[in-house]
């Protein structure tokens, strides 16, 4: 634990699978505990997510600056396709496993 951060308790859902493992880490000493591994999860995360922001930016920026309104939408299409257009994802037929129409 640092000592002088301020810090907060706050509750999280994990995977079962996934607190096992943190469990399992914590229970060979590879972790001191199961907030330990958290908060080094988490400082990662964040990390990443900076990384990416910042190379992000410098992309747009030696591409032409930040996305018009078009570009944005393109990409949100890319990355964010329609549930019927998605790979490995059948059409729905409008009604749901008990043969009632979803709508309804």
């Amino acid at each position: 634990m640092v000592f002088g951060m301020a810090t907060a308790k706050i509750t999280i859902t994990l995977q079962d699978d996934q607190v096992h493992a943190i469990r399992e880490f914590v229970a060979v000493g590879k972790a001191s505990s199961v907030s330990a591994f958290v908060q080094h999860a988490v400082g990662i995360a964040l990390f990443d997510a900076a990384g990416w922001q910042t190379m992000l930016h410098d992309a747009l920026q030696q591409t032409g600056g930040a996305l018009t309104k078009e570009e944005r939408a393109w990409a949100d299409g890319l990355l964010h396709p329609p549930e019927d257009h998605r790979p490995g994802k059948k059409k729905s037929s409008g009604r749901s496993s008990t043969g009632r129409n979803k709508a309804a």
